[in-house]
């Protein structure tokens, strides 16, 4: 029985599952939505809404506690400015976890961890000036 266990192992050693869930965390703080599995993604969001709430709090003990997890130095700056502003009215519930059915290979459920309120991109605009269009300017 499972009775109060409070995180999945996922497979993996203590080093290795806070390793990735860090790096996930960071990926979708940095680019606002990533593809998972299931239960990775329901891990990863424990730890972002974390961050985001500490982001939110503001303070240098915040930033420390943030920077634990988030190794980014931009991805932090990110969240204790841009994310504390967008999500300063609400109070919690800052993911979504959307099931995109099942992968190909091994048929392991996928999941989109993703921002809520996130802006959204136009149909026609590209994400970002490729190389060679900045280099012919």
């Amino acid at each position: 029985m499972r009775h109060k266990v409070g995180q999945r192992k996922l497979h993996r050693t203590t080093s290795h599952r806070l390793a990735m869930l860090n790096n996930m965390v960071t990926s979708l703080l940095e680019h606002q939505a990533i593809r998972t599995t299931l239960p990775k993604a329901k891990e990863a969001r424990k730890l972002a809404e974390r961050i985001i709430t500490l982001g939110k709090r503001g303070g240098l003990s915040n930033v420390r506690l943030a920077a634990r997890t988030v190794k980014d130095r931009d991805v932090l700056q990110k969240v204790f400015s841009e994310y504390k502003e967008r999500y300063a009215s609400r109070p919690g519930g800052y993911t979504r976890i959307v099931r995109l059915g099942f992968r190909r290979g091994d048929a392991a459920e996928m999941a989109l961890l993703e921002l809520v309120d996130r802006p959204e991109k136009k149909a026609g605009e590209p994400e970002a000036p490729s190389t060679e269009e900045t280099k012919a300017e």
